[in-house]
């Protein structure tokens, strides 16, 4: 290649290195006026204190610094993460509901008054009951019939615990309500952490479990400073990660991916570590390589898609993964995609909840 050539080239990749944080910026921008500042702007109007431009520019303006900076730096600051996550559970809570109430408002049908108290009557029981949702873990129960198996094999999956942004001190209804439970082994689907505040002593509750403990990543883990020094000491809590790799429990073989490859490496790794004589099961974050994965895989397991945390999020969720939530069938094999064991980001849960997958194999 000539030097032209490589110059060429040099300047294509930062121009669109360039091209690119500048869509990620007006994504952000557009994303900090619609939940942070768009409800409120209403709002004001409403009660008869409407908003100039110039302080909707700058208030967007400042959120938008704050989120840039909470997702670029990796902050551990607990008054910015506050504003930014909880931010926008509120925000996306007052959004759906101030823009029906927008559409009323310009077929003159009630007086802005009325309207703003609308917006209040309905919003504020509406976070106060995704808070208390947010708070509650439901035990899911399973039944998948294999012919590779010839005794009944009882297990948990979890996944999406988030323990960073969500206290360590939720895993004690966790790992109590798991206690609870007959099973031989537990498995993590990812995003078991992801602050860059987090300490490998903020999951001690897992030694209480005294079971073998199998986890994959998500993509969350990869989002925090030091990272692969967090996964390196999980050993220290019970917890073994599989990553690539596959080992044989019983008539199972146990295949956990990690999420940091691409989706072809995935199915290469699932083509080389399937056992035909063995029942598969899979562990990988996101669902995305479910149907290719179906001909290997006798029994998926995901998470990562939280079934969209807050409604109509969901249907949004959807349209990236198909299969977003509970369980499908294909080519005589399963997939679950769970919802999660917490909240990530804002603790609000409205139209889906918090569980625990209790899994019979027989």
């Amino acid at each position: 290649m000539s030097y032209r050539q490589e110059l060429y080239f040099f300047i294509l990749i930062k121009v669109q290195k360039i091209i690119n944080a500048l869509i990620s910026y007006t994504i952000l921008f557009v994303f900090s006026y619609i939940i942070f500042i768009f409800p409120f702007d209403i709002l004001s109007t409403w009660l008869g204190k409407p908003t100039s431009l110039f302080e909707a520019l700058l208030g967007t303006t400042i959120v938008f610094g704050i989120c840039l900076y909470y997702f670029r730096s990796k902050s551990t600051n607990k008054i910015i993460k506050f504003f930014v996550y909880e931010g926008i559970g509120v925000g996306t809570v007052s959004f759906l509901i101030i823009l029906p109430l927008t559409i009323i408002s310009y077929l003159q049908i009630l007086i802005d008054f009325h309207l703003a108290l609308l917006f209040f009557t309905f919003q504020i029981p509406t976070i106060i009951y995704g808070y208390v949702n947010s708070k509650k873990l439901k035990i899911k129960k399973l039944s998948i019939e294999s012919k590779y198996i010839s005794k009944s094999i009882k297990f948990i999956f979890i996944s999406d615990v988030h323990i960073g942004s969500n206290d360590p001190l939720s895993l004690e209804k966790l790992v109590s309500k798991i206690s609870e439970l007959d099973f031989s082994f537990l498995v993590i689907g990812g995003d078991l952490i992801d602050s860059s505040a987090f300490k490998v002593s903020d999951l001690h509750e897992f030694k209480k479990i005294n079971k073998p403990i199998f986890f994959v990543t998500g993509n969350h883990e990869y989002y925090i400073q030091n990272y692969k020094k967090h996964l390196d000491e999980l050993y220290t809590v019970g917890i073994k990660t599989l990553d690539n790799e596959s080992i044989q429990l019983d008539e199972i073989n146990l295949i956990g991916l990690s999420d940091n490859i691409s989706n072809k490496s995935k199915l290469d790794y699932v083509d080389k570590l399937s056992n035909k004589n063995l029942f598969n099961l899979l562990i990988v974050h996101k669902p995305s390589i479910w149907k290719k994965a179906s001909f290997k895989a006798n029994l998926m397991l995901s998470g990562h898609t939280h079934n969209g945390q807050i409604f109509p999020f969901n249907f949004l969720v959807k349209l990236q993964f198909p299969q977003n939530y509970g369980l499908y069938k294909n080519n005589d094999n399963h997939l679950y995609v769970s919802s999660g064991s917490a909240t990530w980001g804002p603790k609000i849960r409205i139209g889906s909840n918090n569980e625990i997958i209790y899994i019979e194999l027989k």
